[in-house]
């Protein structure tokens, strides 16, 4: 499967100021086949090295950090001549040997000219653990599922995906029934590439459900595993509301929801845990439209996605045939597909999400985007586009860029822009 972040790989490699790389993301988002697709297509060569459970691969940091003799030992241990520039070293599930975490900043310092990237399960959780973690000495990225541009790609429609990428608004309109159909496809199957790849292999979307369940059993698995005993549970009820939080009307993440009297202090650490684990993360409420969004954060308001649309589907246990079904596509479970959907799509393209409430008089916007002005992002569930909120907050200020996103074809209105919603990673 193609993968846009494979062109911000070849930037770093091209970079006069590389350093050893650390690659995050959710497990099972394709980190390792993307760093050996990486490998093999812009190297003479890989040495690949993974330390789970291989003792003598951690046995060569144990000496001591030299990078010349490290490259040495690999060079032993891979059977693969190491070559300056010219091979790529990916240190795999490196978390489970601190060391060479560790051995990274000597890297940086005395070896630059040595190619390396490190992935691992949970890295986000050992990066935010590990104090020796070399700070200012690595590049760091983060790999999502694929999103939606991916996926056209990987069910074999390459044009068309080039015209979602390129193509301008009102040339896409001939594409919109189509584009549609696949949409639905995606809101069930989701971008996780195990998932895609069942879709590819046994062409049954209704088997995908199988897949998805068991990458969540494995993330749970994951809670009691890896995180502190008296924060797994925490993390399990946390996760176990995100579906029921995201169908409500008022989509603010409320604790009392996993259990009366519970408070936010108690499960703040759990929270973290699932957001440096990549499985979930926070869009912060502001409290104004100004610039810098940031400067304007209630910290104790926000909503809470999942990486994936359609491990949300799973999640929920929501039925294949109600998103399949024209007139229902984000009608049930209250648009919360909708807005993970939009979500998703925000930050594949790195964007940093915001949203705005206020009760009186009652203004909601889905969806905030800082930069020369404000982009305002209003997500709408089926094909009614009122909105009160946004038509007013336009009304008042020029220095925004408004959208309402639906089911519905492109429209240019003076004020607002009306997008289908598979659009949304155009908005960035």
């Amino acid at each position: 499967m193609y993968r846009d972040k494979i062109k911000d790989l070849i930037k770093w490699k091209n970079s006069s100021r590389r350093k050893p790389l650390v690659l995050s993301g959710a497990r099972q988002v394709g980190k390792t086949w993307l760093l050996k697709e990486f490998g093999n297509k812009e190297y003479e060569s890989v040495a690949y090295v993974n330390f789970y459970g291989n003792s003598p691969a951690k046995d060569i940091f144990e000496l001591d950090l030299n990078p010349e003799r490290i490259i040495n030992a690999l060079e032993v241990l891979c059977n693969t001549k190491i070559e300056k520039e010219k091979t790529l070293i990916i240190l795999d599930e490196i978390q489970d040997c601190k060391n060479a975490l560790a051995s990274l900043k000597n890297f940086c310092e005395e070896a630059p000219e040595y190619h390396i990237a490190v992935a691992g399960s949970l890295l986000g959780i050992s990066l935010h653990d590990e104090a020796s973690f070399p700070v200012g000495k690595v590049n760091s990225m983060f790999l999502y599922p694929l999103s939606f541009c991916e996926f056209i790609r990987a069910i074999g429609k390459d044009k068309l995906a080039d015209a979602l990428e390129t193509e301008s608004f009102e040339n896409l309109a001939s594409f919109h029934a189509t584009l549609m159909d696949d949409l639905k496809n995606y809101l069930i199957i989701g971008g996780m590439p195990a998932v895609v790849q069942n879709y590819l292999e046994e062409d049954n979307i209704l088997q995908v459900r199988a897949v998805q369940q068991q990458i969540i059993s494995d993330y749970i698995r994951d809670f009691s595993k890896h995180a502190h005993r008296t924060q797994a549970a925490k993390i399990w009820e946390i996760f176990n509301v995100i579906s029921s939080e995201l169908a409500k009307e008022n989509k603010k993440f409320l604790f009392s929801m996993i259990k009366k009297g519970a408070r936010a202090a108690e499960y703040e650490e759990a929270l973290l845990w699932l957001e440096d684990a990549g499985i979930a993360s926070r869009v912060r409420r502001v409290k104004a439209l100004r610039h810098p969004l940031s400067a304007y954060l209630e910290l104790d308001a926000f909503k809470l996605f999942l990486a994936d649309v359609g491990l949300l589907g799973a999640l929920a246990g929501l039925d294949i045939q109600i998103i399949l079904r024209d007139n229902d596509l984000f009608t049930e479970f209250k648009g919360a597909l909708a807005e993970q959907f939009v979500f998703q799509e925000l930050k594949a393209k790195e964007a940093r999400p915001f949203y705005y409430h206020k009760d009186k008089p009652e203004r909601e916007i889905d969806f905030l985007l800082d930069g020369a002005k404000l982009t305002i992002i209003e997500v709408k569930s089926g094909k009614n586009l009122a909105s009160k909120s946004l038509t007013e907050i336009v009304k008042e200020s020029s220095d925004e860029k408004a959208y309402k996103l639906s089911i519905l074809p492109y429209q240019e209105n003076e004020t607002i822009t009306n997008l289908p919603i598979y659009l949304a990673g155009r908005l960035v």
